[in-house]
């Protein structure tokens, strides 16, 4: 294996740190980076950067990326409600293209051959990475040391991975390894592995990091409002805190569901109803697949932002024991909601004998299908 100027994306926990001295031992001169999106092991910046160089790393860089994350991707999933199989909110998958692009603007900073990363073999985050690379700068060359054989051969589970730090004076955690993997940044915090694939078990109460468990919160409700311009949240006042700018408004509170009771109140129906079978669905896929930076995304991405432009108003909500509550909607920006027109007490500008023509022309496709049953021999009246 040739020698060079790596890039190594680096946490300082002990898979990295072993890397990071593989590297080294290999002849690589290393650069480390670390990508700050608000995950609580990037806190302790110095401590990180000393055991970086402790290892034999030429450099350590460590950028806050918080602002960038949030208003770059976690902003354009609120607008369009991304969600990855009806469950998944993509929290590691946001994050992945910020960090990916900030290692290669290092590497490409320190005249790196090489990037790498820490991923293993087996799941997504590999590819969310190397996708990346290879759009951002196609010359850079990658290292995937969990999916080389030299690597997986040295390293054929934990007790290696001690014995090399121990070997090589590599400092790691006296406590005890969770049971488990996690992946936290200002989105989500989420875990996998361990006793957690086990589908039927419980998760145990060590998991409830970024909320409360329901059975432990407060028993009094707590109210506050959302305002957002064009889909995205620009003011949120929650009795006497007030944030008005990206980054603190975000860590104030989660507005997904905020946006989404927004949009039925300015939202045209014909174009919520493509950008739901379409728009959402498929940035959703190209995030979670590690396609963020492709053409196809930005098309996409356009039509976010077109779909957004009357999603301008204000939200009253209601936070109580792990549910949220919708209390009210307002908004100036569409003229699509008219409090008169929809009331059962008032028929101006509406006359129902309209309604019957409307019926007679939906429903004649439907008398030819019930008809054409009959004729078959299966009528719809039949169970």
């Amino acid at each position: 294996m040739p020698g060079g100027r790596v890039c190594l994306a680096y946490s300082g926990g002990l898979d990295t740190s072993i890397i990071l001295k593989w590297l080294v031992l290999k002849g690589f001169a290393v650069v480390c980076y670390l990508c700050d999106v608000g995950q609580a092991d990037a806190t302790d910046s110095a401590a990180i950067e000393k055991k970086a160089r402790l290892l034999g790393a030429e450099h350590m860089v460590i950028e806050d990326l918080k602002e960038v994350f949030v208003e770059q991707l976690v902003f354009r999933a609120v607008q369009c409600n991304a969600i990855y199989e009806d469950r998944y909110l993509l929290g590691t998958s946001l994050a992945r293209p910020v960090i990916a692009r900030g290692q290669v603007r290092t590497a490409e900073k320190f005249d790196c051959q090489y990037v790498a990363h820490g991923c293993t073999g087996k799941g997504n985050d590999q590819l969310r990475f190397e996708l990346a690379f290879k759009a951002l700068n196609p010359k850079l060359q990658i290292l995937a040391p969990w999916r080389m054989p030299e690597f997986c051969n040295q390293f054929q589970g934990r007790k290696d991975l001690l014995q090399f730090a121990t070997k090589h004076n590599i400092p790691i955690s006296s406590s005890p390894k969770s049971p488990w993997s996690m992946d936290e940044n200002l989105a989500h915090c989420s875990f996998e592995a361990g006793i957690l694939e086990d589908p039927d078990r419980k998760p145990p109460k060590d998991l409830w990091k970024l909320t409360l468990d329901p059975l432990d919160s407060v028993d009094t409700p707590t109210e506050f409002t959302i305002d957002f311009d064009k889909g995205i949240p620009i003011k949120v006042v929650c009795g006497e805190q007030k944030a008005t700018k990206p980054l603190e408004l975000f860590k104030l509170l989660n507005s997904r569901l905020a946006h989404i009771d927004l949009e039925g109140l300015v939202m045209d129906s014909q174009v919520r109803e493509l950008r739901d079978q379409f728009v959402t669905r498929a940035w959703s896929r190209q995030l979670y697949s590690g396609m963020y930076f492709s053409p196809e995304r930005e098309f996409i991405e356009n039509s976010i932002i077109f779909s957004q432009r009357n999603v301008t108003g204000q939200v009253r909500m209601m936070v109580y024991k792990g549910n949220v509550h919708v209390l009210g909607r307002s908004s100036d920006a569409s003229n699509l909601y008219n409090e008169q027109e929809a009331s059962m007490d008032s028929l101006e500008g509406f006359s129902p004998s309209d309604s019957t023509g409307f019926i007679e022309i939906t429903g004649l496709r439907l008398k030819k299908f019930g008809l054409q049953k009959q004729k078959d021999g299966e009528p719809l009246g039949w169970s």
